[in-house]
Parts: C-alpha cells; structure tokens; sequence
C-alpha cells in the first residue's frame, strides 16, 4: 500500500509542475475539463484529457 501511495504522491507531483507545459499542448482545455476560480485561485479538474491520455497511453504499450 505504501508503494501505490508513493507513486501517485510522484504522479501527482510531477503533473503538477508540468502543468504549464502541458497546457500549453491543449491539455486542460478540452470540451469535458473543468475550470474553476475560487477565491483567486484557479482549479483545473481534466476530466475529458485524462481519458485522452489514458486511451493514448493504452495503445502506446498495445502496439509496442
């Protein structure tokens, strides 16, 4: 359990810091994200990009 808890700790961190980079590919920004102001913050939920990348990701390893 410690293990899976590490991993989405890095994920998460790592995503986190490349979430200028990534924007700037278009992800966050699909019909199906959600984005949020609250209190002068902004708050990214990419929904819609996180199934785009999943199906990507799942033929990358299909086909290699």
């Amino acid at each position: 359990m410690f293990r899976w808890m590490f991993t989405v700790f890095v994920a998460v961190t790592i995503l986190s810091s490349a979430q200028p980079w990534l924007s700037r590919l278009g992800v966050g920004r699909l019909p199906g994200d959600l984005r949020l102001r609250w209190r002068g913050k902004e708050y990214v939920f990419p929904f819609a990009s996180t199934v785009v990348l999943s199906v990507l990701g799942m033929l990358l390893m299909r086909f290699l």
